[in-house]
């Protein structure tokens, strides 16, 4: 079955790009000039998407207004005869159907997904986490949806990081298959480097089977007093199989203000309009001489 839609859990507090985020979505955060969800709605849309739900919070307002019609805007564009400007808003607007729910108290991504239930119904879903920009050739979610056609199961995304920072994870033990795709046979969510099973991190890009929505309905509480999907996955394991694909791409962690400030140099370097002057500043910024 074809995977149609997916699910953006966006409910979040943003609490680590305070004062930023007091007043303003964290997803909204502008890398160069586009807000961090519009990188991750368009991976969808070339992954083959064609809905998506976004599982939202209080005062989230701001990414219903930056995917809806904007009558003023598009009115004063055509007016002044920016023809490029009035495009690139209208696209923003018409690239996929999207949907609202209301993630009312925050019971953490398990309960965010469990919030999507009645928009999915019985088929299989795509789930994209905007704290992660995965630059590629191929879009990372399309090369889940691979595996998901060839295996038919449950797919994670997975990531290769140092020991020393896995606690920051949901982590895998797998077995190889072939091309980066694992049989996934255990997960932990957050582990201390010396309990963890791997190097494997489970990053923010998921393909799930309904079967996940009994398994989260009926989902105690887990790390941080909050209903983990790492726990409601590692349940699923148990009635059918689940794989994990080691994604080609770069991945930016711009829920990280560090993350973030790399992201903007990273993604600015390989756009023609600013990689001959910016990266020029950049090497007299650091007295590096090109070389």
């Amino acid at each position: 079955m074809k995977v149609k839609k997916a699910v953006f859990p966006v409910a979040g507090l943003g609490t680590r790009f305070l004062p930023a985020t007091k007043s303003s979505p964290k997803e909204m955060l502008a890398l160069i000039d586009k807000p961090l969800v519009q990188y991750v709605v368009e991976e969808a849309v070339a992954s083959g998407i064609e809905q998506i739900l976004f599982v939202t919070g209080r005062s989230k307002r701001a990414i219903e207004d930056h995917f809806d019609i904007s009558f003023e805007l598009e009115a004063l564009l055509q007016e002044k005869g920016k023809d490029l400007e009035l495009t690139q808003v209208r696209d923003i607007a018409e690239m996929i159907d999207i949907f609202y729910v209301r993630q009312k108290q925050a019971l953490g991504l398990g309960h965010a997904i469990l919030c999507a239930r009645e928009f999915v119904g019985e088929e299989p879903f795509a789930v994209l986490l905007g704290d992660d920009i995965i630059d590629g050739d191929k879009p990372c979610l399309a090369q889940l949806l691979e595996v998901h056609r060839r295996y038919h199961g449950s797919v994670l995304a997975l990531e290769k990081v140092p020991r020393e920072n896995i606690s920051s994870y949901g982590c895998v033990k797998g077995d190889f298959i072939s091309g980066g795709v694992y049989s996934v046979t255990d997960m932990v969510e957050k582990p201390k480097p010396e309990d963890a099973p791997s190097d494997l991190a489970i990053i923010g890009r998921y393909v799930l089977t309904p079967q996940i929505f009994p398994i989260l309905a009926k989902q105690g509480p887990g790390k941080g007093g909050e209903i983990q999907l790492t726990d409601a996955i590692r349940t699923l394991l148990k009635e059918e199989a689940v794989y994990g694909c080691q994604f080609e791409g770069t991945r930016h962690d711009c829920g990280d203000k560090l993350g973030f400030l790399k992201a903007t140099v990273d993604m600015a370097l390989k756009r023609e309009e600013f990689n001959g002057e910016f990266e020029r500043f950049l090497r007299e910024r650091l007295g590096c001489a090109k070389g």
